[in-house]
């Protein structure tokens, strides 16, 4: 990235058939990468196929979203599966996205993980060690976008792996930079001008306040605009416009190379 630049990634390509979890095609014209579900937790190859499209025509970043096989959950659930499976859960996540790519005439830009196996990713360093390994061995040039302070990104940055830092500005952290559960109260921010002010501390000061007040080192590369929410599109507005008042420009991380 050039100097005082700042990443906008966000979860897109979640439908299914003729049902859309998103309006993914505003959100392609706010943000700079795209990390879109490759059929497990949502998603299927038309849905892929076209949001992949979209994002190369509007310029930004494509990645892959891996996420658990639960789409009546919506990959939120947690699913015992064990580490083989998992490895091989991303493998095959990646590799479909990954084709698609590739008859697009390029290659993917990096991935990361969803809800559940996201969040286990992040507590569990077994689980991070094989799906950050996953990754690596599909491609070693991939970036991995994920939470600092997490077993994922420690993972990432011992595997050699490219870590982009990503922060979540609607969503409340607990002091040791983990994120506090859906299940608790204020675990989702959606007052615009709370998401606003954290963004701007993070980035001019380097640190977000936890749920208990307390400050947490906050290092940005990236940051994630959730699609599914309410209003999702005008925080996605307030979040651009936060960050280019901030002085940064909004460019992705990285540029799709050709296959």
């Amino acid at each position: 990235m050039t100097e005082r630049a700042i990443d906008l990634n966000s979860d897109l390509g979640e439908g299914y058939g003729a049902w859309r979890m998103a309006d993914d095609d505003a959100m392609l014209g706010i943000v700079s990468s795209a990390n879109i579900a490759c059929g497990a937790h949502a998603g299927d190859p038309v849905v892929m196929a076209d949001t992949l499209a979209l994002a190369l025509a509007c310029g930004v970043a494509p990645g892959a979203h891996i996420g658990y096989p639960d789409r009546q959950g919506f990959g939120r659930r947690s699913m015992q599966l064990d580490l083989r499976e998992l490895e091989l859960l991303a493998l095959t996540q990646l590799g479909a996205l990954s084709a698609l790519a590739a008859a697009a005439g390029v290659r993917l830009t990096h991935a990361n993980f969803h809800g559940a196996l996201g969040n286990l990713s992040f507590v569990d360093r077994d689980v991070a060690r094989v799906l950050i390994g996953a990754v690596r061995s599909f491609d070693p040039d991939l970036g991995f976008v994920g939470l600092p302070h997490t077993a994922a990104a420690d993972e990432a940055e011992r595997q050699g792996l490219r870590l982009v830092r990503s922060f979540l500005a609607d969503r409340a952290y607990n002091p040791d930079g983990t994120l506090v559960s859906r299940q608790k109260p204020g675990a989702v921010i959606h007052d615009e001008g709370a998401v606003a002010a954290r963004i701007a501390q993070a980035l001019t000061e380097g640190t977000v306040q936890a749920i208990d007040g307390s400050l947490v080192a906050m290092p940005v590369d990236s940051i994630l605009i959730h699609s599914d929410t309410a209003g999702a599109v005008e925080l996605a507005q307030v979040i651009r416009r936060t960050v280019e008042e901030a002085g940064f420009a909004v460019a992705p991380f990285a540029t799709p190379r050709p296959r």
